[in-house]
């Protein structure tokens, strides 16, 4: 897009939207679930291999996130792919949340 259509579409959406901006939200955000998936991972590998246990509350929170981010996408875009990624990332949260309170209560 040139920086003539980026102004003209953001004068019909509502006049004061920046497009840049909320196109570089967008993509930090992105960015930033990814970085918190991959840090996660780092954070539940040495956990294991040092404490002998994986908190799975942490793991909860974050597929938590990214379900909310996938539920939020399918009901702007109404995509098919965006409902199955959204209903695999609840499942993982949903598993994440039983993990987790059964480690709570001290079963594994």
């Amino acid at each position: 897009m040139t920086r003539e259509e980026i102004l003209e579409k953001a004068q019909e959406e509502g006049g004061q939207i920046d497009l840049p901006d909320r196109e570089a939200q967008r993509d930090g955000a992105w960015r930033a679930y990814l970085l918190g998936v991959a840090l996660l991972a780092v954070v539940d590998l040495v956990n294991h291999l040092v404490l002998r246990r994986v908190d799975f509350g942490a793991n909860f929170v974050l597929n938590a996130m990214m379900a909310t981010l996938f539920v939020t996408k399918y009901r702007q875009l109404r995509k098919k792919h965006e409902l199955i990624v959204a209903i695999l990332w609840g499942f993982a949260a949903a598993l994440m949340l039983v993990a987790w309170i059964l480690q709570l209560v001290e079963v594994f």
